[in-house]
């Protein structure tokens, strides 16, 4: 049973000193208890008070992690019901389902399809993580076959589906240094399963007709020393699969009922042959609480709308989404292209950078760190002003990559100017429109 926020209270240093980031030992302890805090934020508790501390300062839904290196995906480790309150910790991964039957050129088509279908956003590359090996055949050899090919091919993490123990043993075989997410344990190969983890360890999904049966199997499987586990609530059809969800959030986080504190694997296309609405429903467990969506097939129109719902579900809502600092090349700049700079509130990086590209005039966007606000809230809040712009530039290498010693600033920090050319001497500030729409007629009148 999870401690108290007073018996872990007692277990820590009581040293107040702030740096887990609230300011007593108490409400870090209240913290622990509710699941908001991990304990490695306090770096003076002792090692025996961690050992008793790991029950409370663990996440109610375990983290599991299903493949290796830089491609490793964790799911779970989620602590509240709605992002408001918090936040979402790890992005439900996005995966394609191929089947050991299909022929080489679908087979083809669809790992060309998942690795071209990736988007840059906000610094960041959108894509799914995962392919789903589905032994639709029952033939071991066509199992083993299409693992290796997908193996070879992609780095992504992989799904072993097969109601063939045997066929999923072997599987596991091949692939096992990839660590693959096995599908699935349940009443009638519990003990099959059991065995094969113990001998090759890999994070199972459990699977039941209802969440008591996946309740008893998570049980049975965590007392025999297998953790890493993932649900399948068996549900075939949309409403029940919603109820589901959100019955196994709350159980976790509301009642700390330990049997259904894992994430979660839902299949949209068991729901419909549909496939605009297998893309709805795969939304919906988007935002509710699918830790993996596998989809029947990827299509641009669709993967795309999900990628950025997800990307924006699972953004921290206390801070605004941002742009990484640095020099973005719009088109093909050259030593006299223009240099303008912005800040990095994500919607100001994509507008400014829109219209840039609209002008079809090449040129250096320099975004500066402003922990994510506009150009106006942030020269407000002393964040876009001469003195921060200034040594920004400087440390860039903005000025190896052009002749000319012309800065763009926006119209809104047009007060900064005169600041800007006391500390750029060797520049000359420029001001550029106050609103985004009118910076393709601005550039067309460009000379270096």
């Amino acid at each position: 049973m999870a401690l108290t926020g007073i018996a872990i209270f007692k277990l820590l240093p009581k040293k107040n000193c702030g740096e887990c980031g609230v300011p007593t030992c108490l409400a870090f302890a209240m913290n622990l208890a509710a699941g908001k805090a991990e304990l490695s934020a306090c770096p003076y508790v002792s090692e025996e008070a961690k050992a008793q501390l790991q029950e409370a300062s663990a996440p109610p839904i375990r983290i599991v992690t299903i493949g290796t290196g830089e491609r490793a995906f964790k799911v779970g480790g989620e602590t509240v019901m709605f992002r408001h309150e918090k936040r979402f910790e790890n992005p439900p991964g996005i995966a394609l389902l191929i089947k050991d039957n299909m022929d080489n050129t679908e087979v083809d088509a669809r790992l060309a399809r998942f690795k071209q279908l990736q988007y840059e956003r906000v610094g960041l590359t959108l894509r799914p993580e995962l392919i789903a090996i589905k032994n639709e055949s029952g033939d071991n050899g066509k199992f083993v076959e299409i693992i290796n090919k997908i193996k070879s091919s992609s780095d992504c993490g992989i799904i072993l589906m097969s109601d063939n123990t045997d066929n999923l043993a072997a599987g596991l075989q091949v692939c096992a240094e990839r660590k693959p997410l096995l599908y699935a344990a349940t009443n009638d190969n519990l003990q099959k399963i059991i065995d094969l983890v113990k001998k090759t360890p890999a994070p199972v999904v459990v699977k039941g007709s209802n969440l008591d049966e996946v309740a008893d199997l998570t049980t049975k499987l965590t007392a025999a020393g297998i953790n890493d586990l993932i649900i399948d609530s068996g549900a075939k059809e949309i409403k029940r699969a919603f109820e589901d969800q959100i019955i196994i959030r709350s159980a976790a986080l509301n009642k700390k009922f330990r049997p259904l504190g894992f994430p979660t694997i839902v299949f949209p296309f068991d729901m419909t042959a549909d496939p605009m609405k297998e893309a709805i429903y795969a939304s919906i467990f988007v935002a509710k609480y699918g830790g993996i969506i596998v989809l029947s097939d990827f299509q641009g129109e669709s993967l795309f709308p999900l990628l950025v719902e997800r990307l924006n579900i699972y953004t921290d809502p206390q801070r605004p989404l941002a742009t990484t600092e640095g020099i973005y090349e719009i088109g093909k700049p050259d030593d006299k292209s223009p240099v303008l700079i912005t800040s990095n509130f994500s919607l100001t990086y994509f507008l400014v950078s829109g219209y840039i590209e609209t002008s079809k005039v090449s040129a250096y966007l320099m975004v500066k760190d402003t922990e994510g606000l506009s150009v106006m809230t942030a020269w407000a809040a002393g964040k876009f002003v001469a003195d921060v712009i200034a040594p920004f530039v400087k440390k860039s290498n903005v000025w190896e990559k052009v002749t000319h010693r012309k800065l763009i600033i926006p119209g809104y920090a047009a007060a900064e100017s005169g600041g800007l050319e006391e500390e750029l001497p060797d520049w000359q500030i420029l001001i550029g429109p106050r609103d985004g729409a009118h910076i393709p007629a601005f550039l067309k009148n460009w000379k270096a």
